[in-house]
């Protein structure tokens, strides 16, 4: 590139794209850095004030993740702060009259998540305060449903007479006591319980790894998997674990009993190092037969694809329930890449998209061992057809 054309370029990207010959002076990674910015610096309606925070505005932790691919920290650290006055945050968060008119949604969550390194201390309270009544709003939402569908995952095969009450067998239990039926009372009095045996021992317990590419495309998939690893944690029958991944891994299970904890230990944004992510779990698997990973990922791998498959397979051929799902997002509509997922598909491993509803019953057909495939195809989900070329398409870093 001569040094006219190179000068051109920074204009362009300076004043932004104003039409098609711009558009075509600029390369496909040029156009990505200005729409970045163009997200956060163009004065076009719905992206300045309070007009930022609606849904139809950009997602911070989303075009994040992009800057931080094209500049150094001190660079982002700038934009940070500027995406933190100019998309309305620190008015709602100083001023309690102005949170009070903002709908407060998932989408808000990952934005505060993804700029909590220059929220203000004075605003970070209120800025928990958001992130703790969206959590709640969800946890209400999925928790009832998640404990119902899992619970009813547990051994069916062991019964018992001294069943907890979550495991009663309720029509075996009415019909073994129809002679105490109390005419009087309209009801009957369960003299002697049936049930189903839960495990007793952490050996033999199912575990479920929630292994959650935390980059900036991801937000919202991150913050469904920790509320959902939460809820999974708290129940018997099941050891789960949370395990959050960009270039770096960090496992979040100790944290699990205060879900809003979890979401302020991650960092949305940055690059995505998935091979390393799945090694870590692997070398935390004690069980490979009773293990069930849940693998979170767009697939748009910045370490090496090649290493990743192949430890997919591995994992896969001792036995270890391997499930990727390409987003967990409310429209279940993934942006992700094809080849690498159709390469995941041929090894055997479902790979499809699932929205929060779905979640709690495709977890439950996870632990009984179904044939996922046929479970999304039951559910209207269109898993990724396998790709049986391993050819140069496959992303790398």
């Amino acid at each position: 590139m001569t040094h006219d054309e190179e000068r051109n370029r920074r204009w362009r990207l300076a004043l932004g794209i104003n039409d098609a010959e711009d558009e075509k002076a600029l390369s496909a990674s040029d156009m990505r850095l200005s729409r970045a910015l163009g997200a956060l610096y163009n004065d076009s309606p719905g992206l300045k004030g309070h007009g930022g925070l609606g849904a139809s505005a950009p997602s911070v932790a989303r075009w994040l993740g992009d800057i931080r691919s094209y500049f150094p920290a001190p660079v982002v650290q700038v934009i940070q702060k500027d995406a933190f006055e100019r998309k309305g945050l620190r008015q709602m968060l100083l001023e309690p009259e102005f949170l009070g008119t903002v709908e407060a949604d998932i989408h808000l969550v990952a934005d505060l998540m993804a700029l909590r390194g220059v929220i203000p201390d004075k605003a970070k309270e209120a800025a928990r305060a958001v992130i703790s009544k969206v959590v709640a709003e969800l946890m209400e939402r999925l928790e009832q449903r998640t404990a119902d569908a899992i619970r009813g995952s547990v051994d069916r095969t062991r019964r018992t007479r001294r069943p907890r009450f979550a495991n009663i067998d309720w029509p075996r239990t009415i019909q073994a006591n129809l002679r105490h039926y109390q005419a009087g009372h309209r009801s009957i009095v369960p003299e002697r319980l049936v049930g189903f045996l839960n495990h007793q021992h952490r050996a033999d317990l199912d575990e479920v790894v929630l292994c959650v590419d935390q980059s900036g495309s991801m937000a919202t998939s991150v913050i469904y998997a920790s509320i959902f690893a939460a809820v999974m944690a708290s129940l018997p029958g099941i050891v789960t674990r949370l395990v959050c991944f960009d270039t770096a891994v960090i496992d979040l299970t100790e944290e699990l009993s205060d879900p809003v904890e979890v979401l302020f230990g991650l960092q949305l944004g940055g690059g995505t190092d998935i091979n390393r992510a799945v090694a870590y779990c692997a070398g935390e698997m004690v069980r490979p037969d009773k293990t069930h990973l849940v693998l979170i990922t767009d697939l748009y791998e910045g370490g090496d694809a090649e290493d990743l498959l192949t430890r997919l397979a591995w994992l896969h051929g001792l036995g270890v329930n391997v499930i990727v799902l390409l987003a967990l997002t409310d429209t279940g509509s993934p942006a992700y890449h094809p080849v690498m997922a159709g390469q995941v598909a041929a090894l055997g491993i479902p790979v499809f998209a699932c929205t929060p509803d779905l979640f709690p019953d495709m977890m439950a057909a996870a632990l009984r061992r179904e044939d996922m495939a046929t479970w999304a195809a039951g559910h209207d989900i269109k898993a990724v057809a396998p790709n049986a070329l391993r050819d140069t398409e496959l992303p790398t870093g």
